[in-house]
This record gives structure tokens, sequence and C-alpha cells, in this order.
């Protein structure tokens, strides 16, 4: 390809080459026409399966523009995006996951929103989860763990994206901050710890850029049954947590001994609830179970703060408030940044 084309499509993987052949097959159906304005890029995370050889085949078959891999041995979606984003040349790129399968028009709705809102920061579309099987009522009632996203079906400035299709402006990208310095880890080797997506979002947010919902750009998550058990999902709250706690600390304005005061007092007023919802849970048993999934996104953000005090005081200063609005005062009718 001579020149960089409009959007690239991120895709990381790490042991995951049969779901990514699904996703890479609905890349290759995509009814885009200009195939110069996509590409695809996959980011090899030390897989030790067929990865490689599944991404071969595509790049032989061609119908995927710029089909290529890339290695990135340090172990973690954090390095490997990082990695995207730093092979690639094109304005817009697309962290599209392995288990996630795009909609045959989605690059055709992607490149046509970019190009129509040159300024926006960062948009993603509709999160649709697609079950193996049907789940347990459990797993219905935390959906926000598998990235479903829905605000309806008609474009619309946001205040958060999930990471799933998340499309991300280069420049926003750059200006906020995140390309030189991510702070953030996120799904290292099979650790459920994430948060990477999240502090994106916030920092671009963070740096003024606007943030949009595209409802034509539909993706499908798919949702083997291994992730709807019990065990899963209270692991996966608990790294949810440890996630909040963090995304608390980016957007939190005010003082280091500020952010502790209020964090305890966030603390206690968690902690005086489990009386009555151990109440109402006993008397149920299906909410026996969603209480213990809920309780560890509570014990997780108790994690999170933990780990947050256990910083050096100089990793602590520099995450927290990384991602709040500058300051804007009024001064002769003129707007300043402070």
């Amino acid at each position: 390809m001579s020149e960089a084309p409009t959007l690239e499509v991120v895709i990381c993987t790490y042991n995951n080459a049969a779901m990514l052949d699904g996703a890479l097959a609905r890349l290759a159906a995509q009814n885009a026409m200009d195939r110069a304005r996509w590409s695809c890029l996959v980011v090899d995370n030390n897989c030790t399966d067929n990865t490689a050889e599944v991404v071969h085949r595509y790049c032989v078959e061609g119908e995927i523009p710029g089909l290529r891999i890339v290695p990135e041995p340090e172990q973690g979606l954090t390095p490997a995006r990082l990695r995207g984003v730093r092979s690639s040349a094109a304005p817009w790129i697309a962290f599209v996951d392995d288990d996630c399968f795009l909609r045959p028009d989605w690059i055709a709705n992607a490149v046509t929103f970019a190009a129509s809102h040159p300024a926006a920061g960062a948009f993603g579309g509709k999160v649709v989860l697609d079950w193996a099987v049907e789940p347990p009522s459990y797993a219905r009632a935390f959906t926000y763990c598998f990235a479903e996203q829905n605000h309806g079906d008609m474009e619309r400035k946001v205040p958060f994206l999930a990471g799933a299709g998340l499309v991300l402006n280069r420049t926003a990208l750059t200006a906020c901050g995140w390309s030189e310095g991510p702070l953030v880890a996120d799904r290292v080797g099979k650790s459920l710890v994430s948060g990477g997506d999240v502090e994106i979002a916030l920092r671009i947010a963070g740096s003024g850029r606007e943030l949009w919902y595209v409802p034509q750009c539909e993706l499908h998550h798919q949702i083997p049954t291994q992730r709807t058990t019990v065990a899963y999902m209270v692991s996966m709250n608990r790294n949810l947590g440890i996630s909040q706690a963090l995304a608390d600390a980016l957007v939190f304005e005010g003082s280091v001994s500020e952010w502790f005061s209020q964090a305890t007092v966030n603390a206690a007023k968690q902690i005086a609830l489990f009386p009555r919802q151990a109440v109402r849970a006993a008397r149920r048993r299906q909410l026996r179970t969603e209480m213990w999934i809920q309780t560890n996104f509570t014990l997780g953000q108790f994690l999170g703060f933990w780990r947050i005090l256990r910083m050096s005081s100089s990793r602590r200063r520099e995450l927290l408030g990384r991602a709040r609005r500058p300051f804007v005062r009024e001064a002769s009718g003129q707007r300043e940044v402070a």
C-alpha cells in the first residue's frame, strides 16, 4: 500500500487462534468498496498455538487489505496495543478483540464516520453479546463484564466507551499522552485485570476530545461457556473492581490526601451496605450468587485502593488526576485553560 489507509484494524491476540480465525473471516467478508482506505494488523503477544498459520492463510487469500502480523514480546494487552499503534501510520486505529465478529458493513460505516467527524477523539459502536449457550441468570445480570454496549439507535456523544471495537483518533491518542506512557496494565497472560481501555477512553475525554457512540458500527462479542461460570464471574468482577479504583484515581480532582480521604469514606459506605444486602440475599438462592459476584467487585475496589497506596509517591502522583479535564475559567470574555 503506497500510503497509510484511513483506518487500521489492530487485533491483539494471545493463544486464541480458533476465535481469531472467526474474527478474520468477518474482516475478509467486509463490504467496504474502497480497499485502500483500511487495513489490518495482528499483534502476536507470545502465542504458542497456530496463530501465525491462521494469519498467513488469510494473507495468502488476500481478502483483507494490508494484513500483516507483528510480534510483541512483553506480555499483556497494554504493550500489545502500544505495539499496534506504533506499527501503524493510519490516522484512525480500531482495537478489535480476537473474539469480536464485525458486522459486514462495520468497516464502511467506521470509515464514513471518521471522515465526517475528524475532530472526534474516539468512537465505538453497538456491542452485542453472542452467548455460546443460554447463560445463567446471574451472567445476564452482569453483562457489563463482557463489554456490552447499547445506547440506542442514534449517533450521540457519550462520556465513556467500551474497549471492544474502540476506534481512536491518532492525534487525540498522542495528545492525551497515552502513546508515550500508558499507566494501567491490562490482561497480562491469563490474568483478568483489565482497565487499559478505560484509561484510554478517560484520558482522551479528559483532554477535551469528544467520544461518540455510532450504533451502525455493530459487532458481536463471542462469549464461550467457560466465561459464564460463577468462578469466572467472581474473578472478573474482582478485577473489574480493581480497574474501577484505578479509573476513579485517573479522573480524581484533588490532592493525594483528598483522594485518600474520599476513598476511605467510600469504602466505609460500601461496608455499611453489606448487612442489608446479606439479609436480602439470604431469602433467595439466586440473589446469593449475584451478591457474591457483586461483593467481589467491591473487594476489587478495596484491592485497587491498596494497590494505589503501595505505589511510589511519584507513580501515585502520575496516576491521580491524569485523565481529568483541564481547568477552564472565564476571563475577560475568553476561555483560559489553567
